[in-house]
């Protein structure tokens, strides 16, 4: 993994935030060292590294609710599922999906380039913005809504695995959380990579410089990504086969893992019987 400086993280930049999340590292740190096991939503094929450097951290991922036999737990807001719908009716690996999780916010100026960036690629898509309904209409680029009409579907929140996993998701544009990022890969689906705080960095780089399954926009001298920058990168990212690829050959590996079987598989029984013990 490339070399990263602390400028890289945006809690560095922020004079009150560095000594708190200084102090909260410490803690979790003494905290660990009382721990029996310590578990976590990942997979010895995503990060062998991790874990030959930490191998007292068990993986028992990936955790995701389609492999459950009862319902998800209530999501933050309420999902619109009428979008599967609207998916059904869009090619395959056709639609680009835009989610930046439940606490990532966009300035106004780059709210709006990424609307004309998802208009100028002219591809189906499917955006979440949250709280949309109570987003103005004049929160948008004039005329977007009525342009993208037919193109694209806005919603206030989505149920994400159920999106990653249909057939017409093309890619998925991220703020790579952890979760979305283990979602899209456990789906085979590309990422294009827009980071804002803490971990989501070090994802970039697992996503874009380790596994190869996505790309990161460059930002212009502003800290902007402009809506050239956005079309110019889903164009790359849909028209090389090779990330789809190598999506795919990833999904297949996590899939091994949690069949009965493998490694998380078995680090997931190995703890429950413990549990019993």
């Amino acid at each position: 993994m490339p070399i990263m400086s602390p400028s890289d993280f945006v809690w560095y930049k922020i004079p009150t935030l560095q000594k708190l999340i200084f102090n909260i590292m410490i803690e979790n740190n003494k905290s660990i060292k009382s721990a029996e096991w310590l578990i976590c939503n990942s997979t010895y094929d995503l990060e062998p590294g991790a874990f030959t450097l930490a191998p007292q951290i068990v993986p028992v991922g990936p955790l995701l609710a389609s492999h459950r036999l009862g319902d998800s737990a209530a999501p933050l807001w309420k999902e619109d599922s009428s979008c599967l719908e609207w998916l059904d009716q869009q090619p395959p690996s056709s639609v680009v999906y835009i989610a930046f999780g439940s606490s990532t916010v966009l300035t106004r100026t780059q709210f709006h380039e990424l609307a004309m960036g998802l208009e100028l690629a002219n591809r189906p898509f499917l955006w979440v913005v949250r709280h949309y309904g109570g987003v103005e209409n004049n929160d948008f680029p004039e005329g977007f809504l009525e342009r993208v009409l037919k193109q694209g579907r806005i919603i206030g929140w989505a149920p994400q695995q159920k999106v990653l996993s249909h057939p017409s998701i093309a890619c998925f544009i991220s703020h790579c959380g952890w979760n979305s990022t283990v979602e899209s890969v456990s789906n085979g689906v590309p990422i294009l990579c827009r980071p804002y705080f803490a971990d989501q960095f070090i994802n970039q780089s697992y996503i874009c410089d380790i596994w190869k399954v996505g790309l990161k926009f460059e930002e212009d001298t502003g800290g902007m990504v402009t809506s050239q920058e956005i079309k110019k990168k889903i164009d790359e990212l849909l028209h090389d086969a090779k990330f789809k690829e190598r999506a795919l050959n990833l999904k297949e590996k996590i899939r091994i893992s949690a069949r009965e079987g493998g490694s998380s598989y078995k680090n997931l029984r190995d703890f429950i019987s413990w549990i019993k013990e």
